[in-house]
């Protein structure tokens, strides 16, 4: 893993008000385990996200979303205050923004995104799943701003 990466890890894991509570109370050697902890768990989301066919990151106006199969984490910030997200579409994780799209009822009758790659073979309906790609498809002719895209591989 890059020093940078683990250099960003463990900052955004420093300036966690809880961490920054415990130093304040002289409490270092436990707050030292909590960051521990946080950067060895977003190191894990890390890989996760660079391994999965069908991990993303999707950015609208409820916050960014790192969305790895069965696991999704989130901040109701935008991207550009999320480094764990950032640090994914740094690291070539597809990237869509949903910020561009006006059309909001088109957008909530997508189907998901298939979480183990497996597709239903009609992507129609509540709860039906298709492929990422099938899904950028789908999103960019919403409006959506896609980064990373695996379609052009």
């Amino acid at each position: 893993m890059q020093t940078g990466i683990l250099r960003v890890l463990r900052a955004t894991a420093a300036s966690w008000w809880r961490h920054k509570e415990l130093r304040r109370t002289g409490q270092r050697v436990q707050a030292r385990r909590f960051e521990r902890e946080t950067v060895l768990r977003d190191l894990g989301y890390l890989k996760q996200a660079a391994s999965l066919p069908n991990a993303h990151v999707i950015c609208g106006e409820g916050g960014t979303f790192i969305h790895l199969g069965w696991t999704t984490v989130s901040t109701f910030a935008p991207i550009e205050r999320f480094p764990l997200a950032t640090l994914a579409v740094a690291r070539r994780t597809p990237f869509i923004d949903i910020r561009p799209v006006t059309d909001v009822i088109a957008f909530a009758n997508l189907p998901r995104v298939a979480r183990n790659g497996s597709v239903d073979p009609e992507p129609w309906g509540s709860g039906k799943s298709v492929s990422l790609t099938t899904y950028i498809d789908m999103v960019e002719g919403l409006g959506a701003r896609i980064l990373n895209d695996p379609r052009s591989h």
